[in-house]
């Protein structure tokens, strides 16, 4: 395998927002000579965080990317966004990574969206390490932020170094393996023997260490039991297959702000963390035969890879950034894109440096890069070579939460606010675009309330174009309770001929989601074969719009059972008239009721907030279908009706201190209760007045 592959670490920077992932990835850009000042999140002059609503937020709302050299090494850094509102692109961006640093507050510990990193790491099977960050600040706590992590993550952590002195005098670290201490003043480090009050502790620490990474390796085990020494290099091999086989996360410390402990960090990522040959083949499927197929990051393999963001820039065009899993691209080239069945070219390959980009000559496997303007392809896509073509897995964007009626601020801009939102969603798979054809809204949901916001900003920035966001409409329908049976009949003469039809229908209620129903019960030619087919049609029609509220009539039954026709006045529009006629009155007498969308909820959240979760749920007319237990979390299975959940993510997310996380389906349709039901139908009269 090339040492190019082997010397490369692609690194996801995970954490909840405000745990210093930007600032850490600041602090070693500056450290390798990027860049000549530290940036700073709040001063808003940081190279990974640079889009006008970053600066505003201070904080990170799209994965940033950063390629460098430490010691013979090169990395590509993914700084990943921490706001629940934009943790689809965490998600989405991982799967271009072969491990994760997990940063740790040592103040405020261990939030929600760190909690979810994890089990993205999981699901990806990455092998991760812990960064305990903030060491510096007032109120930081090395042990109780080890503690806690124990506590929540189902691994085995390895404690790698002790903090040195703490808050304010918080002044370098202790490594367990070496024995040494690194010193920092001034931006300098400088190695020394272990500080004579932490002997004692660090000597025991060690012993821990050597016995938790003995017990990953039977051979290794078997000479600490009977008490021989150990020798550094067998530990170091140890402890590196322990990580990559994810039976070990090594826990490290320091400050980024503080600029301690980041060359630890960073010899350690290069010394334990996997290259792309060390994560072997990626597995994915021929389209031409649908057969399983892989491909490993071999330079001389056919070219394959996965599209894992887009940016879309009004005046550059489209940014395509992928990551290459196997073969090699040149400056300039073609490739194959799968999902479109297309060809795409590009005339410059691009290495991405957070908002500016650099030319390269070539590139190979494990590389994360980028190509400007090409026409079709999108986030997801496969790229590679025609002849050898595979198509690779790609973990869709994470389920929306909540959605808000769109339309344009302006009158005339209906179609430019299309046009501009399809741009945005290339860049943002986790918004979606849809239209109600009940309602005849168009929706536009996201991860929460704030995403939705920021995407208004893009809007008006990037393109010019302000949008008006609404609560949604409830889709609500009608439907009867009981069987009633009666005469449609249309009968009109005018001169000439006339127009006769007559026909008896009976409508009964069907089972909850049956739809409608058309039976066919005349006997005996008392309706002629061709006026049958009218008299459905008619009711179709007129059952788009109940008695109630004008809302479309469901799960009925409506059987044509009896009728006269004449023959010479008789047509089938008379007959359509009829049935409709024919609805229209049986629905009013079959005890018309107001149906309402139910939703299925699933809610995961810490023990601690149940009982507020559980007394809100009660308020919204919520039905709780079961409870289990998730790792630290408790889950909730219910079912809400959508009018009482249209607002809920911020309303979670304010009960448990963002440590809530929701997800919801279609489930049914219900009754509504008949005094909800009066005052629905009387506000929708009287906005069709106001209207009218």
């Amino acid at each position: 395998m090339s040492e190019m592959v082997s010397k490369l670490r692609n690194i996801a920077l995970v954490a909840h927002s405000g745990a210093g992932k930007t600032s850490l990835a600041e602090v070693i850009l500056n450290k390798i000579g990027m860049t000549n000042r530290i940036g700073c999140v709040e001063d808003g002059n940081t190279v990974m965080d640079y889009d006008p609503v970053e600066l505003k937020r201070q904080s990170s709302v799209s994965s940033g990317f950063i390629q460098f050299e430490w010691e013979k090494h090169k990395v590509n850094l993914i700084d990943t966004p921490g706001d629940q509102n934009f943790f689809s692109d965490a998600r989405v961006c991982m799967q271009a990574a072969d491990s994760v640093v997990f940063l740790i507050d040592a103040v405020d510990g261990i939030k929600v969206q760190t909690e979810q990193g994890w089990e993205f790491a999981d699901e990806f099977n990455l092998p991760r390490i812990i960064f305990i960050n903030k060491l510096d600040r007032e109120r930081s706590d090395f042990a109780k932020t080890f503690t806690n992590a124990q506590a929540y993550f189902d691994a085995k952590l390895l404690k790698m170094q002790l903090p040195i002195g703490s808050e304010d005098d918080f002044k370098g670290v202790v490594d367990l393996l070496q024995m040494k201490a690194y010193l920092y003043a001034d931006g300098k480090v400088s190695i020394v023997p272990v500080p004579a009050d932490l002997e004692d502790i660090a000597a025991d620490e060690r012993e821990n260490l050597i016995e938790n990474i003995a017990e990953t390796d039977d051979a290794l085990l078997e000479h600490y039991l009977e008490g021989e020494e150990i020798n550094d290099e067998d530990i170091r091999q140890a402890l590196r297959r322990g990580v990559l086989s994810n039976a070990l996360v090594p826990v490290l410390c320091g400050s980024a702000i503080a600029n301690v402990g980041i060359e630890s960090l960073l010899d350690f990522i290069n010394e334990n963390l996997p290259g792309p040959d060390d994560r072997g083949t990626w597995k994915g499927i021929n389209p031409a035969k649908d057969e399983p197929l892989e491909y490993g990051p071999d330079p001389q393999a056919p070219f394959s890879a996965l599209v894992i963001k887009t940016v879309a820039d009004p005046y550059a065009g489209r940014l395509t950034i992928f990551r290459i899993i196997s073969g090699q691209l040149g400056s300039d080239g073609t490739f194959y894109n799968v999902d479109k069945e297309t060809k795409e070219r590009f005339t410059q390959l691009l290495r991405i440096e957070g908002k500016e980009q650099k030319n390269l000559d070539g590139a190979g496997p494990g590389d994360i890069v980028a190509v400007a303007k090409l026409k079709k392809t999108l986030t997801g896509d496969t790229l590679c070579d025609e002849s050898a073509a595979i198509k690779y897995k790609f973990i869709e964007p994470l389920n929306t939460l909540i959605s808000f009626a769109v339309s344009a601020k302006n009158k005339g801009d209906e179609d430019k606010v299309f046009i501009s939102l399809t741009k945005i969603l290339e860049e943002d798979p986790s918004i979606t675009l849809s239209r109600n054809a009940e309602t005849k809204e168009i929706l536009l949901a996201g991860m929460g309330q704030v995403h939705i916001e920021v995407t208004a900003d893009k809007l008006k920035r990037k393109y010019n174009v302000e949008i008006q966001l609404d609560t949604p409409k409830v889709p609500y329908k009608e439907t009867i309770k009981k069987k009633t049976r009666v005469q449609g009949k249309h009968k009109k003469q005018t001169g000439g001929h006339g127009q006769y039809g007559d026909c008896w229908v009976q409508l009964e209620p069907l089972e909850r989601g049956k739809g409608f129903e058309f039976v066919d019960a005349i006997v005996g030619g008392v309706i002629p074969r061709q006026y049958i087919p009218a008299v459905e049609k008619g009711i179709r029609e007129a059952c788009q719009k109940g008695p109630l509220a004008g809302f479309p009539f469901i799960d009925f039954r409506a059987t044509l059972d009896y009728g006269s026709y004449h023959t010479v006045d008789s047509s089938e529009m008379a007959f359509k008239v009829a049935g409709s006629m024919a609805f229209r009155k049986a629905a009013l007498e079959a005890n018309p009721v107001l149906l309402e969308p139910i939703m299925k909820i699933t809610i995961i959240s810490p023990d601690d907030y149940m009982g507020d979760i559980m007394g809100d749920l009660n308020s919204r007319r919520g039905r709780v279908l079961g409870m289990d237990t998730k790792g630290k979390n408790q889950v909730i299975i219910a079912n809400v009706p959508m009018s009482e959940f249209l607002t809920y993510a911020p309303d979670l997310r304010s009960m448990t201190g963002g440590r809530g996380l929701f997800s919801m389906e279609f489930s049914h349709y219900d009754e509504v209760p008949a005094q909800l039901a009066e005052k629905i139908i009387e506000e929708i009269k009287n906005e069709k007045k106001r209207s009218d």
